[in-house]
């Protein structure tokens, strides 16, 4: 693959054949054939005017809610995480964070500043640009609720800033209403109720509280992509599963963990793609027989079959 032109102007890292399962909560899945570790965001703008159009992009955090399929993943996959994390606060009182800082760490951020609503953040197991693709939610709040305007790149590497009333935004869905296009977010500006001195403590605490919740519900010692299942309007994915008795279900390495029925783990690290996707399709067909709720995958599959 040949970029068009100067490619020694690039201050990222490209790396070739990289292995996945490295760059994924789930441990699991295939090879990328190129990855690119962009310096900053006019750095990721440069590569992706450089990067021929036909050659496909995908962006990655954390690696958390997704699934890369064992034939793995043609073209570049970009992360995030390493150097796009800045957090910071504007003068009109919001606060940006970039797509690679984590959702805990914005969390914290904003609790320093006494920033009491911010604190279900550190539920989300994953990056800011992940949690806006997705309007990612957790203990009673969603991302998009505090959203003023974001900043994206588009694929023919053009920087823009939007008003957050430019998407049409619903449970775990986003979707920019003006002509289609193919953006990546590459940060966000929040606005959170004003906070005080006394708020600080009482915010802090809030985090606390959350994570204890999380480590007691959740299987966060076990490699893991969070919540497999959307929650069914006026129910729980998680109880359904239960229900119909799956927990500890099991195809090749993959389970259904015994401490929640809406997480499917990589017990032993063993476990290849495809035994996870064989699992989440056994989990929506044991389901959808035994209660007629067909659920629907909250992580995303991408690449390619082996």
């Amino acid at each position: 693959m040949r970029l068009r032109s100067a490619v020694d102007e690039l201050r990222g890292s490209f790396r070739c054949n990289v292995a996945m399962s490295r760059h994924t909560s789930w441990r699991a899945g295939g090879v990328a054939d190129r990855v690119y570790t962009p310096a900053d965001v006019d750095d990721l703008a440069l590569m992706l005017r450089q990067l021929p159009k036909d050659v496909p992009v995908t962006v990655l955090g954390l690696g958390s809610n997704v699934l890369i399929r064992d034939g793995g993943i043609r073209g570049v996959v970009v992360l995030m995480h390493d150097n796009l994390s800045k957090v910071k606060r504007e003068d009109d009182g919001t606060i940006y964070a970039a797509a690679g800082l984590t959702c805990a760490k914005l969390a914290r951020f904003a609790a320093a500043q006494g920033k009491t609503e911010a604190a279900f953040l550190a539920g989300i197991p994953g990056t800011v640009g992940g949690a806006l693709a997705m309007n990612a939610g957790c203990y009673g709040g969603e991302t998009w609720t505090y959203v003023t305007r974001v900043e994206v790149v588009t694929r023919e590497g053009e920087r823009c800033i939007c008003a957050a009333d430019a998407y049409d935004v619903s449970y775990r869905k986003v979707q920019h209403h003006g002509p289609a296009r193919k953006e990546f977010f590459t940060g966000a500006w929040f606005r959170f109720s004003p906070g005080d001195a006394k708020s600080i403590e009482a915010a802090q605490a809030e985090i606390k509280v959350l994570l204890s919740k999380r480590m007691a519900s959740q299987p966060l010692d076990l490699p893991n992509a969070g919540s497999v299942f959307r929650n069914p309007v006026g129910d729980y994915a998680a109880r359904l599963i239960e229900s119909c008795g799956l927990k500890g279900l099991t195809k090749g390495g993959a389970s259904v963990s015994e401490k929640h029925a809406n997480f499917i783990v990589n017990p032993k690290g063993a476990a290849s793609a495809a035994d996870i996707e064989a699992l989440i399709g056994e989990v929506q067909r044991i389901v959808e027989e035994k209660t007629g709720v067909r659920l629907q995958p909250e992580v995303n599959l991408l690449g390619e079959a082996k």
